[in-house]
């Protein structure tokens, strides 16, 4: 097999050819993988929720506020690498992917250090600004502990498929997560009803399943390393200066967008934490459901920006409109079909995770207020894809900072406290801030001057 045909299996090319088939045939794996990835989350729930309780439910959902924001920022940071390495495949230099590759690992290891080190000396102090119900807390330090110690996998495995994403690969990130997903299921089983190690026996199942998961890639990878285009040499992971100041411009952004949302949204979880262990745990619990659409629907934004950053590097703007068009049509069916499922089989939806009847009670008041963030939604999946797959990680930032910190927390406080509408208001102000992003990002693509932003400068010599 020639180097072209190999690199073929991996690398596509989404500058030619239907969009709405490639949209809908490159969103497919990434659904089935991000669904299998919320199968993380949502076994831990479940199992921690059957066997634990509702303090245990409590813990998993306050300490997964700072896991996810440790996450986000490694993500965000990556979707840099993902955006930068799109373009340069629509500009035909896929000779700069193995520096840029290398330079975005190294980054990346540098990065999960650093969070590490600060979560490790503050993961207690945050758990306190959280509220954390005291019947939750040791558990939920056990949890985010752990969590900590394995960051590495988590940073590893998402930073593989942000380069996989952004050569147009969303198979072999499906096969990855497969693979942590049944490890995590029958480690979760094993280690919480079984062993009785509680919230820190999810905790740990779901860190071992990561880990040979993104042993699994790397091996994997190595082994088609001339299709991936890394050579997996040390000198490749020396920092290129040029190519890291170019990640760290949009890089940077994006992760600082990822941090502000998720604290915002510790922040409403603080507030909600202070009605006690069952709203904790309804919000947690309706966070984990949440994600189900979110994980679904979040594939199109990450089809669309990898496609729409090869039609960027390739100049071809009629057809990156045409891409942003397919992508909101496709949401807003996607969005219609939740809301009839979550209106009319909301709470037997919640009764998978727990048998509280508290819970299960409640569970209304937080649907009935999510519902209202559903249009928004759709329409950032289009606009949020377009943003980055056009690379203005900057503009992508000051709209994160309108969604969480104008919004969010602005009108959680105001319709929870100012109204007197408590955890109903909070639960409806982390929802209206959706559209923070969602309507000046449609502004930004009908009138923006976007057409003359671009990452790549001039082409370097190999």
């Amino acid at each position: 097999m020639s180097d072209k045909t190999r690199s073929a299996a991996i690398i596509r090319d989404f500058t030619v050819g239907s969009i709405p088939k490639q949209l809908l045939r490159f969103s497919v794996p990434f659904i089935l993988s991000n669904v299998l990835q919320l199968v993380y989350s949502l076994v831990d729930m479940a199992v921690v929720g059957r066997f634990v309780g509702s303090s245990g439910l409590s813990a998993v959902s306050t300490a997964s506020q700072l896991c996810n924001f440790l996450t986000m920022l490694c993500v965000g940071f990556a979707s840099g690498g993902q955006v930068y390495i799109s373009q340069l495949i629509g500009a035909g230099r896929k000779d700069e992917l193995n520096r840029t590759i290398g330079t975005l690992f190294t980054s990346v290891v540098g990065i999960c250090l650093l969070m590490m080190g600060v979560s490790l000396l503050s993961h207690r102090g945050v758990l306190d600004l959280l509220n954390t119900p005291k019947e939750a807390y040791d558990m939920a330090v056990d949890y985010a502990l752990i969590s900590t110690i394995g960051l590495i996998f988590t940073y590893g495995y998402n930073t593989v498929s942000a380069v996989l994403r952004g050569m147009g690969d969303s198979k072999h990130p499906l096969l990855f997560i497969l693979i942590a997903s049944v490890a995590n299921l029958i480690l979760d089983l094993l280690f919480v009803p079984v062993l009785g190690w509680s919230v820190a026996g999810a905790a740990l199942a779901t860190i071992m399943g990561q880990a040979i998961s993104f042993l699994f890639a790397l091996v994997f990878l190595f082994r088609h390393k001339d299709s991936f285009g890394f050579d997996f040499k040390l000198k490749s992971l020396l920092p290129d200066k040029d190519i890291l100041k170019t990640l760290t411009k949009v890089g940077v952004p994006f992760a600082l967008r990822s941090g502000a949302i998720n604290i915002s949204m510790m922040f409403v979880s603080s507030m909600v934490n202070t009605f006690g262990v069952v709203a904790s745990a309804v919000f947690g619990t309706g966070i984990k459901i949440d994600d189900i659409i979110n994980k679904t629907t979040v594939s199109l934004t990450y089809s669309s920006s990898a496609m729409i950053g090869q039609n960027i590097g390739a100049k071809d703007f009629g057809r990156t409109k045409k891409i942003v068009y397919w992508c909101l049509l496709f949401s807003v069916i996607a969005y219609a079909v939740f809301t009839v499922i979550y209106l009319i089989w909301g709470q037997n939806l919640f009764a998978l995770f727990t048998d509280d009847k508290e819970v299960i009670a409640l569970a209304p008041v937080f649907i009935s207020a999510l519902v209202w963030s559903f249009p928004a939604m759709a329409l950032m999946r289009a606009t949020s894809g377009f943003i980055t797959g056009v690379g203005n990680s900057k503009l992508s930032l000051v709209f994160a900072l309108i969604d969480s910190v104008v919004l969010r927390i602005t009108l959680s406080c105001l319709i929870g406290v100012v109204f007197g509408q408590g955890l109903f208001g909070f639960f409806l102000g982390y929802g209206l801030a959706a559209y923070g992003t969602a309507i000046p990002g449609l502004l930004y693509f009908l009138f923006g001057k976007w057409e003359s932003y671009s990452l790549l400068g001039k082409k370097k010599a190999a």
